[in-house]
């Protein structure tokens, strides 16, 4: 597509791909392709989206597009990867952020970047949150008690 690279001019290289309606059987798919390449696998139900990295012989990132905070809250609770996106395109948006696979994508013992990395410089906080169903109108601003 005419990419050149100042001072390899001759080298392989190709400007950003995307690649749409991938298959598991696709070679694609099959490898683990690194770069400005990104592929669109596309699942018949919730089920079939979380077994299909989970499965995966390689286990870097996958990204769900949803506006069921349920559903991203179990596919990423669930899914057997190392880093999951909700409604971005890259699980890893910005540097300070864990960058790591699992399976055959991870490297060494621990990520270099996020928690593990700068664990010395932080203070940790536990969020425990519960989204019941209902209306706006049903919120509840105190401490329930047994009374």
């Amino acid at each position: 597509r005419g990419f050149s690279m100042q001072g390899y001019e001759k080298g392989f290289f190709i400007g950003p791909s995307l690649f749409d309606q991938v298959k598991p059987t696709m070679k694609t798919y099959q490898e683990e392709i690194f770069g400005p390449v990104l592929q669109i696998v596309r699942a018949e139900s919730f089920e079939a989206a979380l077994a299909l990295p989970s499965a995966h012989q390689y286990g870097n990132g996958v990204a769900i597009f949803t506006r069921n905070g349920r559903a991203a809250r179990e596919f990423a609770a669930r899914v057997n990867v190392g880093m999951v996106g909700i409604n971005v395109p890259i699980p890893v948006p910005v540097a300070y952020h864990s960058f790591g696979g699992w399976k055959r994508s991870a490297f060494g013992d621990a990520n270099q970047h996020g928690m593990e990395g700068v664990r010395f410089y932080t203070k940790v906080k536990t969020v425990t949150a519960r989204w019941p169903e209902g209306d706006v109108t049903d919120a509840s601003f105190v401490i329930p008690t047994m009374s």
